[in-house]
């Protein structure tokens, strides 16, 4: 059985790009079982209610705010060393469909952490719905993935290394969940320093939460720091900011 030739689209031959830097990458998953109840049911009062994603992208930038680490990378230019952001820059995954094949592309959203629930997710279903074409860091990757592949993977390795370009490239952390397919990833792969994952949450409210890191920035004791904050930041200020947002009831009113 010969099979048949499948030919890599743009989207895929980028992805195998970053998954070849993403493999060099010494990261290691750190999860943390959460109690979010009152966070979900202050969510489902909300006529407009904002996705997960933007709840978690808005807590763990408030986290990185207070947690330098979080917000530092290795980079190798000039030579290794580490380097520290002042704000966070959020990188989501996005599962689209492109030219009839789903396909995986990533939006970035600068410091989550200033801004308000609804516009995050604003911006969310703006990256999850709108034509492909139109939004433009999608435009810019698959015009990047156009060039042959050493050029590709000069400029990524470049984009990665050079302190001033990476964040605004690549971001500073990442979000990648597909828990509302009813799975979750155990231990995705990613160049940033941290990528932010979670799973179903349950009926009683609790939910797996994970933090994949870059050990070579930081270890597991700030790992599991990072996840206690992350939890008391969405069980505190933003519980606060969803009470906050219209109800259900009264937008029907």
């Amino acid at each position: 059985m010969r099979g048949r030739r499948i030919s890599l689209s743009r989207p895929r031959r980028f992805l195998v790009d970053l998954l070849h830097f993403a493999a060099q990458v010494p990261t290691v998953p750190v999860q943390r079982r959460m109690a979010l109840a009152e966070v979900a049911a202050a969510r489902n009062r909300i006529a407009d209610r904002p996705c997960w994603p933007a709840l978690f992208l808005k807590a763990y930038s408030r986290v990185a705010d207070e947690l330098p680490p979080l917000r530092r990378a290795y980079v190798g230019l000039p030579w290794p060393h580490l380097r520290e952001y002042p704000k966070s820059i959020g990188s989501v995954a996005v599962e689209r469909e492109y030219q009839n094949e789903p396909c995986v592309f990533f939006a970035r959203i600068a410091d989550p952490a200033s801004l308000p629930l609804d516009e995050i997710h604003a911006r969310i279903r703006h990256f999850a719905e709108a034509p492909v074409e139109t939004v433009t860091t999608f435009r810019k990757m698959l015009s990047f993935a156009r060039w042959p592949r050493p050029v590709r993977r000069a400029f990524l390795w470049l984009g990665l290394n050079l302190p001033r370009i990476r964040p605004g490239q690549f971001g500073t952390f990442g979000l990648s969940v597909y828990s509302s397919l009813g799975a979750e990833s155990l231990h995705p792969l990613s160049p940033l320093t941290t990528t932010l994952n979670y799973g179903v949450i349950d009926r009683d409210g609790t939910v797996w939460v994970r933090l994949i890191y870059d050990h070579r920035v930081f270890d597991g004791a700030t790992a599991a720091r990072a996840l206690d904050k992350l939890e008391t930041v969405l069980t505190g200020p933003i519980l606060g900011e969803l009470r906050g947002m219209t109800p259900a009831s009264r937008a029907a009113a």
